[in-house]
């Protein structure tokens, strides 16, 4: 069984960064991919970016594009989210999630229907 751990959301400001961290164990499948998603206030959970952890083919959504950076260290089972000049709509708690998704479907955004393994998730307040 996959097991997820995130860490390093906390209260920026405005225009500053933060780089969140998931780091997964457990899994045994080919076509492992973790996912990064958001819960915003009042909101549904949606995708924010994916990654492939062999093939390292990744998927953004069209608002953190050009912002965030999703990579992976893979000698260390981890997953990193690099998230830049954060607005007051990157707020909400990260989770992050793993699943079987082959190459070609994630780089076209899966649904979260392929992602069975989920972490407890890290806050992501962005507030002056």
């Amino acid at each position: 069984q996959v097991q997820l751990v995130e860490s390093g959301g906390e209260l920026v400001q405005p225009g500053g960064s933060l780089k969140l961290s998931c780091a997964f164990s457990g899994f045994t499948f080919d076509h492992f991919a973790v996912g990064w998603f958001r819960q915003g206030p009042g909101q549904a959970r949606k995708g924010v970016a994916y990654i492939s952890v062999s093939a390292g083919t990744t998927w953004y959504s069209d608002s953190v594009k050009g912002r965030f950076a999703i990579s992976k260290d893979s000698a260390k089972n981890t997953v990193y989210l690099q998230m830049n000049n954060l607005n007051a709509e990157d707020t909400g708690l990260y989770v992050c999630a793993a699943g079987q998704v082959p190459s070609q479907i994630l780089r076209v955004g899966p649904t979260e229907a392929y992602f069975d393994s989920w972490g407890q998730g890290t806050q992501v307040t962005v507030s002056s």
